[in-house]
């Protein structure tokens, strides 16, 4: 859709929280679940999503006025799909173990709902400055989710970020025992829950405030009447 009376500030940072594409609209969460076992494979899906997202719409944003509309599916996932493989080969050709450990993930970055979404709803109508803010915005918002979800699941479940020992495990004689759900992909669905909870709480709890506040009668005037 258009939304030419948005600033652009506003395209940027409204999907980062306010209109996050997993909490929000819940587009994304397969890749979320499955690739946030650590922090590292959950930075290099984030890089990953956020690039293809960004390059994505800003092509499809500048196609937008020669797609014909009975083909433009075709044309958005050919993009999208064209883009996947650069990515994936790059991963493979510099950073071989975690492209092993993502597995078949990268290459499923094509079925990402929230790539699709913005590409059909924002790009297809809004040139291609506007399509690239709104693309990082969403890139960062599907990020900070997924650093947030991994960086938890592997401190709590093996003591460490990014293969780094943080806190001290029982078997080397400290004090934690790491919880080996975390490990384990229900313990994604339950975090992701869980801040899908927190954060459409705390949106509704903002909106109740606003209207009590805009409600609220007008305090009575304290001055002498005048005679």
């Amino acid at each position: 859709m258009t939304t030419p009376s948005l600033p652009p500030v506003r395209v940027l940072l409204d999907p980062i929280v306010r209109e996050n594409p997993i909490t929000l609209q819940v587009l994304g969460v397969c890749s979320a679940l499955a690739v946030t076992r650590t922090l590292a494979t959950a930075l290099v899906m984030s890089a990953s999503v956020t690039a293809v997202l960004i390059g994505s719409s800003v092509a499809i944003s500048l196609l937008r006025n020669d797609v014909p509309r009975s083909v433009r599916l075709i044309i958005e996932i050919t993009v999208i799909a064209t883009l996947v493989i650069v990515v994936d080969q790059v991963l493979q050709a510099f950073f071989w173990e975690l492209s092993r450990d993502l597995s078949v993930f990268v290459g499923l970055i094509i079925t990402n709902c929230v790539i699709l979404g913005r590409a059909e709803t924002f790009s297809m109508h809004n040139p291609p400055g506007r399509s690239a803010l709104d693309a990082l915005g969403n890139g960062l918002g599907y990020t900070w989710i997924l650093l947030g979800v991994g960086g938890i699941r592997e401190l709590l479940g093996s003591g460490a970020l990014l293969g780094q020992p943080i806190l001290p495990l029982v078997e080397d004689g400290g004090w934690f025992q790491p919880i080996a759900l975390m490990l384990r992909p229900p313990s994604a669905f339950f975090l992701i829950g869980v801040l899908i909870w927190c954060l459409r709480s705390a949106s509704l709890a903002r909106a109740r405030s606003r209207s009590l506040t805009a409600n609220a009668p007008l305090p009575a005037s304290t001055g002498s009447p005048t005679r």
